[in-house]
């Protein structure tokens, strides 16, 4: 302006330093006004895309943490269902352990049994009993054996009282021989019977 700093007065310079530095952080090399214009403009105009960055920047942000507590919501769901399902299989393999041991006593149970089965068979085939001989046969020979024991029992209560013989010997051993021939007709017709019963066709 062609005046000396040391004719301004402290207002003034302070107007000038004021120019000076707004000159400067509009980054122009003059204080024309046009030059404060374009360089206000130029400011604006980066103002508004840092805002426009900013605005930017804020929604990706709030997309991202929108996205951590979904992704926390999700990890808690999972965290949950996991400890479900950890539970359950614990829960399924007591009963699979009690099924096992259920299934070994099962075993156990069969080879004993079959170890049954043949001592019945053995015990069967002992006594001669076979395939051929029915449930009807069985029973006809339970009703045969009480038959014979009711009529053996009165030969029994007379055994009973050989006791009481008379002390004439020839008389006693007449009565023991006379009992004793009731008695093996008695076992003939028990052994009749079994025969008959055995050889009766099954039912």
């Amino acid at each position: 302006m062609g005046l000396a700093s040391e004719n301004l007065s402290q207002s003034a310079l302070a107007s000038i330093n004021v120019l000076g530095t707004v000159a400067n952080l509009l980054n122009i090399k003059d204080t024309e006004t046009s030059s404060f214009l374009i360089g206000m403009a130029d400011l604006l105009l980066r103002k508004t895309e840092v805002e426009e960055k900013r605005s930017k920047a804020e929604k990706e942000s709030n997309t991202l943490l929108d996205n951590l507590r979904k992704a926390i919501t999700h990890l808690t769901h999972l965290k949950r269902t996991v400890a479900e399902l950890e539970e359950e299989a614990s829960r399924r393999e007591g009963i699979m352990q009690q099924r096992q041991n259920n299934l070994m006593i099962m075993d156990s149970k069969e080879r004993q049994y079959v170890v049954q089965h043949a001592n019945f068979k053995t015990i069967l085939n002992r006594v001669g009993y076979t395939p051929e001989i029915s449930h009807g046969v069985l029973i006809q020979m339970v009703e045969n054996r009480k038959e014979l024991e009711r009529k053996t029992k009165p030969v029994l209560n007379v055994l009973r009282t050989y006791q009481d013989l008379p002390p004439d010997k020839p008389l006693a051993e007449l009565a023991i021989e006379d009992k004793r021939r009731e008695c093996d007709a008695a076992e003939k017709y028990l052994e009749d019977v079994l025969h008959s019963a055995l050889n009766t066709p099954c039912e």
